[in-house]
């Protein structure tokens, strides 16, 4: 039969949209888009029997229908999904990096689905500064005497150095010139700040007389970056921070502190050294510090500033600041998490990655070989056992240190292991784990208890 007759017997989009798989769609959808849907996959069809010449019979109502709704569901599923996070890597960064708190999620809600008061002073109808719904939380819990809150730590960098050092110079570390993944080079936002970067020491080492004898009538500010993604181990050395204040007190400079991941609690009590904390900063004295809300403070992505009120205020009249404001959602989540943090106690028991980090590896073990036999069970596994490992806290922080965990380790009855990982991204639960020597491990350290018979669901589901 030729093509032009096979395409007369394409049914309409109307006897379609009257087929069971389609009439449900339009109610759960909407008729726009199943209608969409319907004239793509006719106008695909129409293209192959034309290509094909008559070859292929044209499919029945009820097999194009399903074939229509498969496509329009996929279609349908968001970009943005949950995930189970089995990777072992707590802050990770594709995966969103820290998951808010109960209490944040809630005030977001709250906040965005009517309106809320982001710069409106309920007391005397005056305009107020959407900064202050959480500045007063960042001074209580840190000592600084001001704070303002933009769209990420770049962010932050940015606008502190373009309204603090513009035309002048910014003495950094050779050995702190980082790079941060998604095309951040702090000498590329240096430029774009207008700031000049002038390099002191070595890759390895820098001292004190490095800044000394940099400094001269052109330098704004001394400016430390902690490495939080790397580590120059062995032969290497750094000024402190509060040498570096004291250099800045001696020529009248700023200082400048930028400490990535912004810990308001000691991670030493998980394991982990060398990370500082926002309030030991402020402490040492440093006139402006800077870090992230989404890493170890467990909140959202923005980026905080901390330092002397005339500073914070001449960076809020700033031009940039309003480029790089955040809005209610995220001042939301901010300040809910921040309040958890005026009990330590509270905050480790409610912020998901303090939770995470402070988990007891018996607990981890436990679960472990309570959930192999269940996944051993599954059609599409082969084999499926407990394994201890080491997990990573990620998102730029802390890169050597690793923390004990336990994972399942899971072999495919059939597919490849690479198949399979495939198979639990894709699903409707997606999980994601990582692949080793042949196996794929489901790390315990970052599944939430809650989600773990989701994730035996999802896995039975495979074979189904």
């Amino acid at each position: 039969m030729k093509s032009s007759h096979l395409l007369r017997n394409i049914p309409s989009v109307s006897d379609l949209l009257e087929s069971p798989p389609l009439k449900g769609l339009v109610e759960r959808i909407s008729h726009n888009v199943v209608v969409e849907g319907a004239r793509s996959v006719l106008d695909d069809l129409r293209q192959e029997l034309q290509q094909k010449a008559g070859d292929m019979p044209v499919p029945a109502v009820g097999e194009l229908a399903e074939r229509i709704a498969r496509k329009i569901l996929r279609d349908e599923r968001p970009v943005l999904r949950p995930v189970i996070n089995a990777t072992g890597v707590i802050l990770h960064t594709g995966l969103g990096r820290a998951p808010l708190a109960e209490q944040a999620v809630d005030d977001v809600v709250v906040n965005s689905r009517d309106y809320c008061s982001l710069e409106f002073d309920l007391a005397s109808s005056a305009r107020s500064h959407r900064t202050l719904a959480v500045q007063h939380l960042l001074t209580q819990l840190t000592g600084a005497e001001a704070a303002l809150v933009v769209n990420n730590n770049a962010a932050a960098t940015l606008l502190v150095l373009t309204s603090l050092a513009d035309g002048r110079h910014v003495i950094v570390s050779r050995g702190q010139l980082v790079e941060i993944g998604g095309s951040y080079r702090l000498p590329e936002i240096m430029a774009a700040s207008g700031a000049l970067l002038r390099e002191v020491g070595t890759t390895n080492k820098t001292h004190p007389r490095d800044y000394q004898g940099a400094i001269d009538e052109s330098t704004a500010a001394l400016m430390r970056v902690h490495t939080s993604n790397y580590r120059v181990m062995g032969f290497a050395s750094d000024v402190s921070i509060q040498s570096l204040v004291a250099i800045g007190r001696e020529h009248r400079l700023l200082v400048i502190d930028d400490i990535g991941s912004g810990a308001l609690l000691d991670v030493n009590q998980f394991g982990f050294s060398q990370e500082p904390l926002a309030r030991a900063s402020i402490e040492a004295g440093a006139d402006v510090a800077m870090f992230s809300g989404d890493k170890l403070l467990g909140g959202p992505q923005c980026g905080i500033i901390l330092g002397r009120r005339e500073l914070i205020e001449k960076m809020s009249r700033h031009p940039l600041a309003r480029a790089v404001r955040v809005g209610k959602m995220t001042l939301a989540a901010l300040s809910a998490t921040l309040k958890l943090y005026r009990d330590p106690d509270t905050a480790r028991r409610f912020i998901p990655v303090l939770q995470l980090l402070s988990t007891p590896v018996d607990n981890l073990k436990n679960r472990a070989e309570r959930l192999a036999p269940q996944l051993n069970a599954c059609a599409a596994i082969g084999e499926a056992r407990a394994m201890e490992d080491v997990a990573f806290l990620g998102g730029g922080s802390l890169p050597t240190q690793q923390l004990p965990t336990w994972c399942i380790a899971l072999t495919p009855q059939t597919a490849t292991v690479e198949q399979l990982a495939k198979s639990l991204r894709t699903a409707e639960a997606p999980v994601v784990g990582r692949i080793r020597q042949n196996q794929l491990l489901l790390d315990l350290r970052t599944v939430f208890p809650r989600q773990d018979q989701q994730l035996v669901q999802t896995i039975r589901a495979l074979s189904d």
